[in-house]
C-alpha cells in the first residue's frame, strides 16, 4: 500500500465538473493498493499516517499531527501509484491491486479514519476525477507499506 501525503490549505475533488469532495487545512491523500494489501496492513498505514507529525507548531518546527491541528483528510484512490516504469516509456499498472479488493479496502481506510475522529472527504473509486490543491510547504510524504509495516 503506497500513500502519497500532501500538506494542504485546501484542496477538492471533482467528477463531470461536480465538487464531490472538499477539505480546508489538513491532508490530501491518494492511496495506491496493491493485490498483496489488506485490513491489517492498512490499519497499520492509518494509524502512521494520523499520527505523522508534519504540522507547524508555534516555533515553525514540523512537531504537530493532524489532530493537534485540527485539519482534515481528503482521501483520493490512486492506482497508478503502482505504475512500473523500468521497462519501454509505457507504464504497466499489473503491480496495482484489482478494483474490487483495491474499492474495498480504499472505503475501509476512509472509514477508519472517520472511525478515529476525523473529517475525511473523498473521491470516487474508478471515476475519472479532477484533483485541486493549495500545497502548504509544499509539503510531500510517501509512506510505502513495504517500509512501514512488513
Amino acid at each position: 500500500m503506497k500513500f502519497v501525503i500532501q500538506r494542504v490549505c485546501e484542496a477538492s475533488v471533482s467528477v463531470d465538473a461536480e465538487v464531490i469532495g472538499q477539505i480546508g487545512h489538513g491532508l490530501l491523500v491518494f492511496v495506491g493498493v496493491a493485490d498483496s494489501d489488506d485490513r491489517q496492513i492498512a490499519d497499520k498505514m492509518v494509524d502512521k499516517l494520523t499520527k505523522l507529525r508534519i504540522f507547524d507548531d508555534a516555533d515553525g518546527k514540523t512537531n504537530l499531527s493532524i489532530a493537534d491541528v485540527g485539519g482534515e483528510f481528503l482521501i483520493i484512490s490512486q492506482f497508478t501509484l503502482y505504475a512500473d516504469c523500468r521497462k519501454g516509456n509505457r507504464p504497466s499498472f499489473t503491480l496495482a491491486g484489482k478494483p474490487d479488493k483495491a474499492n474495498e479496502l480504499y472505503e475501509y481506510i476512509i472509514s477508519e479514519i472517520k472511525e478515529r475522529g476525523f473529517h475525511a472527504e473523498h473521491g470516487l473509486f474508478g471515476a475519472e476525477m479532477k484533483v485541486s490543491l493549495l500545497n502548504d510547504g509544499p509539503f510531500t510524504i510517501l509512506l510505502d507499506s513495504d517500509e512501514i509495516v512488513r
